[in-house]
């Protein structure tokens, strides 16, 4: 097992690493970026934890003796009362959810046309591109809706994107430096979201309730999993990454065409 003591490691990049049981004692991490980082069962004692920007999943956080996970699902539902509605319980409810995401994807989408084509290829602060956004949610709708719900064990696009840290599958296509035109990846997104709506308008609780396996190599490649979980996630996904496209739109303003 490798050691560093008092050495200067400053700009250090690592990149799929484990650093699995590692200890760091008295250790400077100011002015780290971390992305895609797995911190499950992580201990941290005597930290300063100052002027620190965390978004993911928090589930069982606890700071200073309090569990701080429900507090923030509390306070941000409190600053978007529909977000409430995206852990739908019964059929009904994900026809619900599916029809409010839907609704606020289209403003975002009359938000990115007001650009030009060219900005929605950039990359704020490392993160994807409009366009990149929406290529990988082609994918998660395929992967977890086309594959796992439908049973489709290859119902990809060239144009599909994976999330940056996952593994590379020989099966799955993978072209993050593809420049397709905003167009081109909404004709996919469109097919998608049909294919989505389709089993939504027939769905029941019957068949929320049920479990569902694909074993085919790729991914999702799970067995006995519940079919709301699938569903969940295809829904998480449209509503994370339609505030992550809004925030990012935010930042690409249009120059004054007078300064």
């Amino acid at each position: 097992m490798a050691e560093f003591r008092d050495q200067d490691l400053s700009g250090a990049v690592f990149e799929r690493v484990s650093l699995r049981d590692a200890r760091f004692r008295r250790v400077d991490l100011t002015g780290a970026e971390m992305k895609g980082v797995m911190l499950h069962h992580v201990k941290l004692r005597d930290v300063e934890l100052c002027d620190v920007e965390i978004s993911g999943e928090l589930e069982g956080v606890t700071i200073n003796g309090v569990d701080i996970a429900p507090l923030i699902e509390v306070e941000l539902n409190r600053r978007d009362p529909l977000r409430a509605k995206m852990r739908p319980d019964d059929a009904d409810g994900f026809r619900g959810a599916w029809a409010i995401v839907t609704q606020r994807w289209s403003e975002t989408l009359d938000h990115a046309r007001s650009f030009p084509e060219e900005s929605l290829h950039e990359s704020v602060d490392g993160e994807w591109s409009f366009i990149q956004t929406i290529r990988h949610l082609n994918f998660a709708s395929a992967a977890w809706v086309a594959r796992m719900i439908l049973g489709d064990p290859s119902p990809w696009h060239p144009l599909d994107l994976p999330w940056d840290e996952a593994p590379h599958w020989e099966e799955i296509p993978w072209d993050r430096d593809a420049r397709p035109t905003l167009g081109e990846v909404l004709a996919v997104r469109h097919d998608r979201q049909a294919m989505v709506r389709g089993v939504l308008e027939s769905l029941t609780d019957e068949q929320l309730a049920a479990h569902v396996s694909c074993t085919e190599p790729g991914w999702p490649q799970l067995e006995n999993f519940p079919l709301r979980d699938c569903l969940l996630i295809a829904l998480n996904e449209e509503w994370e990454h339609r505030n992550f496209a809004e925030r990012d739109l935010a930042a690409l303003r249009v120059p004054d065409a007078s300064s």
